[in-house]
C-alpha cells in the first residue's frame, strides 16, 4: 500500500536515515529496469537480488538480474560490495542504501550486508509502493549474532510450512540465527522411544530447514539439552538408570515426581550425549551447539551424592561441562551453554574452555542482565544475552515484560560486549499460546538487537503492525499490545500471568493461586477481554494466514475470560458442578485442538492439553 507522505517506518529502524526534500521527491520506479549485481560478487549478492526481485513484482514491477555494468544505463537498482577495511561480523553485515533521482544503490561490506540492504528495500516498497523517497540510509548491526530460540519440545512441534514461514519473518528483521530447542523432538534412529507419537523433526528435514535458512543469512544452530531437561528421556525403563534421581526431586518449585537430569558420575550418560551429537550434528551446517546445561535442579540429590558432597555441586557440574565440551571438540563443534549454572559458582568461570559461548538468560523486566553481563564480561568468555518474548505461561503475552526484559538485556549486553543477542520463546505447561502471540516480541528483540540506540523507544505495535501484520492501519499492531497487556490488570506472578495459572491450575488448588494474588479484581478485565474479542473478528490484515490469526487470537481470549473467571469464582467461594466445568473444558479443549493444527505437528497436541482437560479435584 502507498503511502508517501508518512516518514519511513522500519523494522529494524537504520542506525542513520536521511531523508532529502522533505519527502517531497520521490523515485518513481520503471518498467524494463535491471537489478545490477558487481560482476566480481555476483554469486555472493544472488540472495540479496532474488529477494529484492520478489519485492518489486510485489510492487507490480518485473525487473530482470543481471551481472556486470555494461548495462549500466538501465540499472533501477545496483547491488555491489566494498571490503570494510576492518574485516569482522560486524562490518560484513554493514550496508548503505541510496535512493535519488539516479536509482536504487545499495552498498555492503559482505555478502550479508547486502541481502539487510535488501530487506530494507523489501519494506520501503510495502509502504510506499513504485514512489520511493528520496533517502540515504547508513546501517550496521549493534551484536554480530542476532537470533530466536523457539522450544519445540514443550509440546508443540511446528509444521515445515510455520517453520519456513518464520524463517522468512526473522530474515526480514534481519536477524542471523535460528536455534530449535530439542529435548526429545528429533527423530533420533537409535532411540525411537523417546519421540514415538510425538511428529519429531527428521534428519532430511534438518536438511532441509539448514538449507533453506542459510539461503537468507540465518544459521541454523542445533540446540539439544544433554545434561538437565532429560526427563523425557529417563521416564523410560531404557534410559531411568541413568537418572541423577530416578525417583524425581524437591526443587525451588515444589516437588519434581519424575527424573530430570543425568547422572553425570555414570559414564553411560557420557556415551548417551556422544550418541545424541552422533545422530543429530551431521545435519547442521553450523560449527557451534547449544548443549542446554541449564536447571540442573536435582544434581547432587540421588546418584552423585556422595561427589557432590565431596567436591561440590559447582565442580560436578563444571566436570561433566567439560566432558560434554570435549565431545563437541573432537566432533569439530563449539559448545554454547546456559550460563545459569556456572554463574552460581563463579570461582570457576576461569576453568571454562575460552572458545565457549555461554548464554545469560533472564525473562523478567528487573532480571540482573548489568550484573551477570558484567561478570561474564569481566571473565573473558564469550557471552550472549538472552531475554525472551514473554509468551510463555501467558496466554496472551507480557508487553509490559517483554518491553522491559528485551531493552535491558539489548543495553546490558551492549554495555558490557556481549557477542550476541538471542531472544527466547519457550513451550512451558503445554505451550498454549499460539504462535501469533510471540510476534510482538519477535519484532522487538530484532529492531533492539540490530541497534538500541534507534530503536529503544520505536513504535513497536505499528511498525509490527505493518511489518508482520500486514496491516498499514496499525490496528492489528495495536490489538496484540493490548492484548499482551491484560496481565497489568491483576497482581504480578513471576514468569506468568494470573489467568493463565488459573486456566490449568485444579479447583481445589485455586485458593492457593489466589493466596499469590492478593486483592484480585476481575470485572474490569472481563470488560476488557470482551471488547478485544469484539475488535478480533474486525482485524484486516494482508497475511495469507490472516484468518488463522484471528482464529488464534479469538482462542487466547477465551482462555483468558476462563481463567479469570476461574478466580473470579474462587475467590467468591462459586463452585461448577463437575459436570458444568466439563462441559466448558472440553469445548475449550476442542479450539485448542483446531488451533493447533493451524500450524503444528498433531503429536504433542493430546499431552497440551491435558494442562487443560478436566480432573475432578485431588486428582
Amino acid at each position: 500500500m502507498s503511502n508517501s507522505s508518512a516518514t519511513p517506518c522500519l523494522l529494524p529502524q537504520p542506525r542513520s536515515l536521511e531523508l532529502s526534500g522533505a519527502m517531497l521527491n520521490l523515485h518513481s520506479l520503471g518498467a524494463d529496469k535491471l537489478i545490477l549485481l558487481a560482476a566480481d560478487f555476483a554469486a555472493d549478492l544472488s540472495s540479496a537480488a532474488y529477494a529484492a526481485q520478489r519485492a518489486l513484482a510485489g510492487a507490480g514491477l518485473r525487473w530482470e538480474i543481471h551481472a556486470g555494468a555494461a548495462l549500466d544505463s538501465q540499472a533501477g537498482l545496483r547491488i555491489a560490495l566494498d571490503t570494510p577495511a576492518d574485516v569482522d561480523a560486524r562490518s560484513t553485515q554493514a550496508y548503505s542504501l541510496v535512493i535519488d533521482a539516479h536509482g536504487i544503490v545499495i552498498h555492503a561490506g559482505g555478502a550479508d550486508g547486502a541481502f539487510f540492504g535488501a530487506m530494507t528495500l523489501v519494506q520501503l516498497l510495502r509502504q510506499y509502493g513504485a514512489a520511493l523517497p528520496y533517502l540515504k540510509i547508513a546501517d550496521r548491526p549493534d551484536f554480530a549474532r542476532r537470533g530466536v530460540m523457539l522450544d519445540i519440545s514443550r509440546d508443540k512441534v511446528p509444521t515445515m510450512e510455520t517453520l519456513f514461514a518464520l524463517v522468512d519473518q526473522f530474515a526480514e528483521l534481519k536477524m542471523n540465527e535460528l536455534q530449535l530447542y530439542t529435548e526429545h523432538t528429533f527423530a533420533f534412529r537409535k532411540h525411537p522411544k523417546v519421540w514415538a507419537g510425538k511428529s519429531p523433526m527428521t534428519g532430511e528435514e534438518i536438511l532441509q530447514l539448514d538449507a533453506y535458512c542459510r539461503e537468507r543469512h540465518i544459521e541454523l544452530v542445533p540446540n539439544l539439552n544433554v545434561f538437565g531437561h532429560m526427563r523425557r528421556w529417563l521416564i523410560l525403563d531404557e534410559y531411568r538408570d541413568l537418572a541423577e534421581a530416578p525417583n524425581g526431586c524437591d526443587t525451588q518449585w515444589g516437588r519434581f515426581e519424575q527424573p530430570f537430569t543425568l547422572n553425570p558420575s555414570d559414564p553411560r550418560s557420557l556415551a548417551l550425549v556422544g550418541d545424541i551429537f552422533d545422530e543429530t550434528l551431521p545435519h547442521f551446517r553450523a560449527d557451534v551447539v547449544n548443549i542446554g546445561g541449564d536447571e540442573t535442579v536435582d544434581l547432587g540429590q540421588g546418584a552423585s551424592r556422595e561427589l557432590v558432597a565431596q567436591h561440590g555441586v559447582g565442580r560436578v557440574y563444571l566436570d561433566f561441562l567439560l566432558k560434554i565440551h570435549a565431545e563437541l571438540k573432537r566432533r569439530g563443534r563449539r559448545m554454547q551453554f546456559w550460563g545459569d549454572i556456572i554463574m552460581e559458582h563463579p570461582e570457576l568461570v576461569a576453568e571454562l574452555p575460552k572458545d565457549v559461548v555461554a548464554l545469560e538468560w533472564g525473562y523478567e523486566f528487573d532480571h540482573p542482565f548489568a550484573d551477570h553481563a558484567a561478570r561474564f564480561a569481566s571473565s573473558g568468555i564469550p557471552f550472549y544475552v538472552c531475554p525472551g518474548t514473554s509468551a510463555w505461561n501467558s496466554l496472551g503475552g507480557r508487553t509490559e515484560n517483554m518491553i522491559g526484559n528485551i531493552r535491558s538485556a539489548a543495553e546490558n549486553g551492549l554495555h558490557n560486549g556481549a557477542l550476541g543477542f538471542l531472544n527466547t520463546d519457550w513451550g512451558d505447561a503445554g505451550h498454549l499460546q499460539p504462535l501469533p502471540v510471540s510476534f510482538l516480541g519477535y519484532a522487538f528483540g530484532a529492531a533492539l538487537g540490530w541497534s538500541v540506540d534507534t530503536n529503544r523507544d520505536i513504535d513497536i505495535a505499528a511498525a509490527a503492525s505493518l511489518h508482520i501484520f500486514g496491516d498499514p492501519s496499525g490496528a492489528s499492531g495495536r490489538f496484540a499490545y493490548e492484548v499482551g497487556n491484560l496481565y497489568t490488570r491483576l497482581p504480578r506472578t513471576h514468569n506468568s500471568t494470573g489467568y493463565a495459572r488459573a486456566a490449568i491450575t485444579r479447583a481445589d488448588e485455586l485458593p492457593d493461586v489466589l493466596r499469590t494474588l492478593p486483592a484480585v479484581t476481575t470485572d474490569a478485565l472481563l470488560v476488557e477481554v470482551d471488547r478485544l474479542a469484539g475488535e478480533c473478528a474486525r482485524l484486516n490484515m494482508n497475511r495469507a494466514d490472516a484468518a488463522h490469526i484471528r482464529a488464534e487470537y479469538a482462542h487466547v481470549l477465551r482462555l483468558i475470560r476462563y481463567g479469570t473467571l476461574r478466580l473470579q469464582h474462587a475467590a467468591a467461594g462459586i463452585r461448577l458442578s463437575a459436570d458444568e466445568e466439563r462441559a466448558l473444558i472440553d469445548d475449550l479443549v476442542a479450539e485448542h485442538d483446531r488451533v493447533w493444527l493451524l500450524r503444528n505437528r498433531i503429536g504433542g497436541m493430546d499431552d497440551s492439553a491435558d494442562n487443560l482437560r478436566f480432573r475432578p479435584d485431588g486428582c
